[in-house]
Order: structure tokens, then C-alpha cells, then sequence
């Protein structure tokens, strides 16, 4: 199994208990101890998943960002989505879940935005504005074809930093890594009305696999944040 390098360093200091009580010779306590930075390291860990392994996407899909549980999908919650008209998906991400982001829909990435903030449960509709949390824009596509996907890592009680390892002006795939959050987490994606949602509360999601929404074959106009 991969494991993401951010968890190296949180995965050596687990295994500082362990190493002290086997240099110690107290083999039983080492062996329990070790127990915990295999638990770090499965929080860490990457599989491969769909897109890694069969090709593009239908480009008519939008799939989950995350493993975990939706926890909100239709309407978004009241001064959650971004400006502009929106449906709203958000997925609860546990301590035991696949913590790998990935992108939920394919084309340019338009704006990365970083905003540092407080660590509410990921649960509370104010943690979308008030934690730390990376706000991502996609847009695919041009004039009446243009198609446009704004997603965000929010970091929760537990969570204390959120990676994000795309910059404005990359091209990306749907179901592309983009980065992780630490330790339990929130993930929320947006797209424009007339977009079909495919899930609903209390689904089980996979990153890179569930299917989210579908856009229909003659796109709408697409909803655009307001500066």
C-alpha cells in the first residue's frame, strides 16, 4: 500500500515509544506500542483508485473529492456556497477514513485560495467558513460549453493542516490527487442547478469512484463567484 510522504515524520515520531521500550528490553510493551504508528501509517495510506487505472472519466460525471459520508446534498446551508447560485454536497471525512483528496471534476484550475481559521467539528455548517480550509475553482470547457466546479478541503476538530498540491493554471483530471487533510475532515463541492445529484445524505462515498452529480448533455449556464 502507498503512503503519502507528508505521514513519513508523523509516522517516525509514533514509532519513538516503541523503539524506546525495545532499546529498554521490555519486548511485550514494544510490541503494543507498535501498534500505534501502523495506525498512523493507515491514516496516511493512498490506493490507487478508478482513474489511476482505466482511463478518463465519463465527462459528464462529478465524483466524490473524499471517502467518507455525505452529510448535506441539495440546497446549499445558509452562507456556506460561494456567491452565485449553487447545490451544495458535502462529505464528512472520519479519522478512519482514506484522507487523499481528489478532484471531483477535470479542466483548469482557476483559483486557489488558502484561508487559516479555527478547528470546529466538521459536522457544524460554520466550520465551512470559520476552519482552515482551501477553496479550489475548476472550470471546463468555453463559451455556452463551459462548465464550472468549485470545491473545498475544510479541516475539522482534528485536523490541523490542510495540503493542497495544485496552483492556479494547472490542468488537472477528474479524479487526479490534489492533497489530503490531517486528521478528520470535511470536504464540500459545488455545482451550478440543472446538475443531477446522485447522492444523498448519509451515502457512503469513495475518492475518485462515487459518483456525485451528473451534468446533463446540454450544459446550463453555468453559476460564476462574484469578486
Amino acid at each position: 500500500m502507498r503512503l503519502d510522504p507528508d505521514g513519513r515524520p508523523f509516522i517516525a515520531l509514533a514509532a519513538v515509544p516503541a523503539a524506546a521500550a525495545a532499546l529498554g528490553r521490555k519486548p511485550a510493551v514494544a510490541l503494543g506500542l507498535g501498534i500505534l504508528p501502523v495506525a498512523v501509517g493507515a491514516f496516511f495510506r493512498d490506493p490507487d483508485r478508478r482513474p489511476d487505472l482505466e482511463g478518463p472519466v465519463d465527462p459528464h460525471l462529478v465524483l466524490a473529492p473524499a471517502d467518507g459520508r455525505v452529510m448535506h446534498a441539495g440546497e446549499p446551508e445558509p452562507g456556506v456556497a460561494p456567491p452565485g447560485d449553487w447545490l451544495q454536497i458535502s462529505i464528512f471525512l472520519s479519522v478512519a477514513d482514506v484522507h487523499i483528496n481528489r478532484a471531483p471534476y477535470g479542466g483548469r484550475v482557476t483559483t486557489v485560495t488558502y484561508r487559516p481559521g479555527r478547528f470546529l467539528t466538521a459536522f457544524s455548517p460554520e466550520s465551512a467558513l470559520e476552519n482552515e480550509r482551501s477553496e479550489i475553482t475548476v472550470v471546463s470547457g468555453a463559451g455556452a460549453d463551459e462548465r464550472t466546479v468549485v470545491f473545498r478541503q475544510v479541516v475539522g476538530l482534528l485536523a490541523r493542516r490542510v495540503v493542497t498540491r495544485i496552483a492556479p493554471g494547472d490542468e488537472i483530471a477528474t479524479g487526479q490527487r490534489i492533497g489530503l487533510m490531517k486528521f478528520g475532515s470535511r470536504m464540500d463541492v459545488f455545482v451550478p442547478p440543472g446538475v443531477e445529484l446522485l447522492v444523498s445524505k448519509r451515502d457512503r462515498t469513495v475518492a475518485g469512484e462515487t459518483p456525485l452529480a451528473r451534468w446533463p448533455l446540454a450544459a446550463p449556464v453555468p453559476a460564476r463567484s462574484e469578486s
